[in-house]
C-alpha cells in the first residue's frame, strides 16, 4: 500500500505530542487517550516504513491533533510569530547600513552552500557515533575532505550504512557535479521568487510560486504539510499551523540564504524577508531560526565583519527570551570555552538530543553557531564542524558553508578540492535551473540584490 510520509495523521500525532511538550502545552491527557486506543506515541524512525493504521485510529488521530492545537501554549508570549510582536521583544533591532555585495562573493556563497550540503549528504540520519567512526576509519576526522568508503571496513559500513539516497552521488569517489538536494532547491525557488516579485513579495506569492514550481515530492516535513494544506484550500499563515507538528523544524532556516545575500548591510530587511517566506510553513522558533540565519548572512555579505559580529547581529532579530536565542548563546559560549570541537558537540547533544527531533531548528541552529564560532569563520573548519556535529548534517553544512563562503569573498578563496568536483554544475528539478552554473547563479542573485526595493505593499 502506498502511503505518503509526513502527512498521515497517525504518523503526525507522536511528533505533535513531542512539540507540545517543547512549547509548554500539557499533552498528557491526549497522550493517554492515544495510547489507550492502541496508538504509538513514538514518532516513526527516520527512513522507517509508515505504520499501517485502522480507519478508527486515523480518525482519532485527526481529532487529537485538533485537540492539541487548542491547548494553551505559554511559549507564544516569549516566542511570537507575528513580526511586530517579534520586533517589540528585540531591544537591539538592527538599523540598516547600506552596502554592496559582489558577484564573486555571491558565487562563493552559492559554492559554499553546495559544498557544505554535499559533505553532509552521505551521513545524514546517521548517529553521531557512526559519523565519527566512518570519518576516522578513512583517516578523515575531523573531515577535511568529502566522506569516502575507500579503506573503510565492510562490517563498519554494514553497521553504519551511508544515507542510501545520497551515497551514489555524494561520496568522494562518486561526485560528478552537485546533485539535487532540497537545501539547494529552496534557494533556487527564492531566487525565482525575487525575479517574479522583487523583495516586496508576500507570503501568498511564495505559496503561488511553490504550486507553480516545486514538485510535491521534493517537499518534506513542514513544507510537505503546508503544501498539502494549500491544496486543501487553506491560506497562509494557517498553512503553517494546521496539523503541522514540524512547524519548528529546520525547513524555514534552509530557505533563508537568498534573503540574506540580497540585503547586504541590512540584516533587518533580510530578517523581514525571511519572515514572510517562513510563515508559509513555520511558527515560533522555526521562524526565528530563518530570521537569525538571514540576518547573519546579510551582515556577512558586506565583507566588513568577522563571523562573531555576524552571529551577534543575527541574535538581534531573535526574541532574547526565546529557546532559540538561549540555545545559540549557550552554543557560542561552549565553542569559545573548549578547544576540542567534539567536546562542544557532546555537550550540545547532551543538552538537546533527549527532547528534540534531529531536524528541529533549536539544536541545529545552535550547532551552526557553534561551528562558525569555533572555526573563526574559516571555510573548511566551518563546514567540517557543522557536519561533524551530526543531526541535520547536510542542512547545517550548507548554512555554515554559505556564511563562510561569503566571508571568504570569492570562489578563488575556497579550497579547490572542495569546489572542483562540483564542476560548476547543479542538478535540480526546479524550473529551468537544471544544469546551471554557480557563476550564473551568482550573477542572477546580484541582479536581485541591486534591484531597487519599494518595500512590502
Amino acid at each position: 500500500m502506498l502511503r505518503l510520509t509526513w502527512v498521515q495523521p497517525e504518523d503526525l500525532i507522536g511528533h505533535e505530542l513531542r512539540q507540545a511538550r517543547l512549547d509548554g502545552r500539557n499533552p498528557s491527557a491526549v497522550a493517554a487517550r492515544w495510547r489507550a486506543a492502541g496508538g504509538c506515541e513514538a514518532p516513526p524512525r527516520a527512513g522507517a516504513s509508515p505504520r499501517p493504521a485502522s480507519p478508527y485510529l486515523r480518525l482519532l488521530a485527526e481529532d487529537l491533533l485538533d485537540e492539541l492545537a487548542d491547548l494553551p501554549s505559554p511559549s507564544t508570549e516569549k516566542e511570537p510569530t507575528d513580526l511586530d510582536r517579534i520586533k517589540a521583544l528585540c531591544p537591539d533591532w538592527p538599523a540598516p547600513r547600506p552596502a554592496t555585495v559582489s558577484p564573486a562573493r555571491l558565487a562563493a556563497a552559492w559554492l559554499g552552500r553546495a559544498v557544505g550540503c554535499l559533505l553532509g549528504k552521505p551521513v545524514e540520519k546517521l548517529p553521531l557515533t557512526g559519523i565519527r567512526l566512518l570519518g576516522r576509519a578513512a583517516g578523515n576526522w575531523p573531515p577535511t575532505d568529502y566522506f569516502t568508503a575507500r579503506g573503510v571496513a565492510a562490517d563498519l559500513l554494514a553497521a553504519h550504512p551511508w544515507n542510501r539516497r545520497s551515497a551514489a552521488t555524494s561520496l568522494a569517489e562518486n561526485i560528478d557535479g552537485m546533485p539535487e538536494d532540497d537545501d539547494l532547491n529552496y534557494p533556487l525557488l527564492d531566487l525565482r521568487l525575487l525575479q517574479r516579485h522583487g523583495r516586496a513579495f508576500t507570503t501568498a506569492d511564495v505559496a503561488r510560486l511553490w504550486l507553480d514550481e516545486l514538485p510535491a515530492g521534493r517537499a518534506f516535513t513542514a513544507e510537505r504539510v503546508a503544501y498539502r494544506n494549500l491544496l486543501r484550500g487553506l491560506e497562509p499563515p494557517h498553512t503553517a499551523r494546521h496539523r503541522n507538528p514540524f512547524r519548528e523544524w529546520i525547513g524555514a532556516l534552509i530557505r533563508a540564504d537568498v534573503h540574506g545575500w540580497t540585503n547586504p548591510g541590512d540584516p533587518a530587511a533580510a530578517a523581514e524577508q525571511a519572515h514572510r517566506d517562513a510563515t508559509l510553513t513555520h511558527t515560533g522558533v522555526g521562524v526565528h531560526a530563518a530570521m537569525f540565519a538571514a540576518a547573519v548572512l546579510a551582515t556577512a555579505a558586506t565583507g566588513a565583519h568577522d563571523v562573531h559580529t555576524c552571529l551577534r547581529t543575527g541574535l538581534t532579530v531573535v526574541p532574547p527570551g526565546s529557546r532559540l536565542a538561549e540555545a545559540v548563546r549557550h552554543a557560542v559560549h561552549l565553542a569559545g570555552r573548549h578547544s576540542d570541537f567534539d567536546t562542544v558537540v557532546d555537550a550540545l547533544h547532551a543538552r538537546h538530543s533527549p527532547d528534540h527531533h534531529w531536524v528541529h531548528a533549536v539544536p541545529n541552529t545552535a550547532l551552526i553557531a557553534a561551528a562558525l564560532t569555533h572555526a573563526d569563520g574559516d571555510f573548511t573548519g566551518s563546514v567540517s564542524r557543522a557536519v561533524s556535529g551530526g543531526w541535520d548534517t547536510d542542512s547545517n553544512g550548507a548554512t555554515a558553508g554559505s556564511v563562510a563562503g561569503l566571508l571568504a569573498g570569492s570562489p578563488a578563496a575556497l579550497p579547490e578540492h572542495w569546489t572542483a568536483p562540483l564542476k560548476n554544475r547543479l542538478t535540480t528539478s526546479v524550473g529551468d535551473f537544471d544544469g546551471i552554473g554557480f557563476d550564473t547563479l551568482a550573477h542572477l542573485t546580484h541582479t536581485e540584490a541591486t534591484r531597487p526595493c519599494p518595500g512590502p505593499s
